[in-house]
């Protein structure tokens, strides 16, 4: 069975309120910014890569594709239903434009699981869902609209109503041990872990 076409999406939304503004996406990590770094990484797994940005003119010189969200609720369950609303093919790889050590074995192992009938592949650990290292299907996308219409903004919200094929925590660290493709910035102590690029 062929693999579905798969666009890579990289939600770099904005500026963090808990990070002073501070553009999450272009925080440097072992002298490459998070974005550089994703891009590097997702551009040898899909075509078209996408950003999903409220800042577009950050990224005017980008050779990715940028995208604005389309509406004006802030989640990232915005920015994910914006980029696959964009995206040219029927699957889409969603990561977050603050997670600076995702893997790539990780990216291969959830590709692994993705198969045409699946909505959405997602990774689950012992803290839950990890949707923003996740694929989705473009037939999410009206389900999708119904969540945000109703302000009903968290991302797995809507799991109940399709397809959701899981990629067990033991699976997971077969690749990434420690999982630290999972991390991301929220606060300026996660900013102080970014000690060295192998990880946090």
């Amino acid at each position: 069975m062929s693999k579905p076409a798969c666009a890579g999406i990289i939600l770099a939304g904005g500026r963090s309120t808990r990070l002073a503004g501070r553009n999450k996406a272009l925080i440097n990590v072992g002298g490459q910014t998070i974005l550089d770094r994703l891009a590097a990484l997702l551009s040898s797994f899909f075509k078209p890569l996408i950003i999903v940005t409220n800042q577009p003119r950050e990224y005017l010189l980008r050779e990715e594709m940028i995208v604005t969200d389309l509406l004006d609720l802030r989640s990232s369950l915005t920015g994910i239903y914006s980029g696959l609303f964009h995206a040219p093919t029927s699957h889409a790889f969603v990561t977050g434009g603050d997670m600076p050590y995702l893997k790539e074995e990780m990216v291969t192992l959830i590709l692994e699981y993705l198969e045409p009938g699946w909505d959405v592949v997602v990774p689950v650990t012992a803290a839950g869902y990890q949707p923003l290292v996740a694929v989705y299907s473009r037939r999410c996308l009206p389900v999708m609209a119904r969540h945000l219409a109703c302000n009903r903004c968290k991302v797995s919200g809507f799991f109940s109503e399709v397809r959701v094929r899981e990629v067990p925590e033991s699976r997971l660290r077969e690749v990434d041990p420690e999982l630290t493709s999972f991390f991301n910035i929220n606060t300026p102590s996660d900013l102080d872990r970014l000690s060295a690029p192998a990880g946090p």
